[in-house]
């Protein structure tokens, strides 16, 4: 899937496949972290690996208000535990599907918001 590309100057998503995101000045193989000024492949394979040390590691370097997860062509949630220990931490979490995980990121990236993606 092609998405139309928001700002040169800030890591929008032009493209996603099954194995790989396409950002303006690289492809990342999945899962991986986008955020405003950072872009990562990561080790984790599966949402139940997100807890708080995980989402400190990722917010350390770039500020996020909201963190996007894309949980593959399906959306899957976070358990009841993963919820708490999130919200404690402070950070908002949505988790949707790939295509529209990237698409609602590349808007709030185009609207200035401190947001994430992780791409599972």
């Amino acid at each position: 899937m092609e998405f139309t590309q928001q700002n040169a100057n800030q890591n929008s998503v032009l493209s996603l496949d099954d194995l790989s995101v396409s950002l303006s000045h690289t492809k990342l193989k999945t899962p991986c972290f986008i955020s405003a000024n950072r872009s990562d492949e990561l080790s984790i394979s599966t949402i139940s690996e997100i807890d708080k040390e995980f989402l400190f590691e990722l917010s350390t370097k770039d500020p996020l208000d909201l963190l996007i997860i894309g949980t593959g062509k399906i959306p899957i949630f976070l358990s009841p535990k993963q919820q708490v220990e999130i919200s404690e931490f402070g950070l908002g979490v949505e988790c949707m599907n790939n295509s529209s995980a990237c698409s609602s990121f590349n808007l709030l990236l185009s609207d200035l918001r401190k947001v994430g993606l992780l791409v599972l």
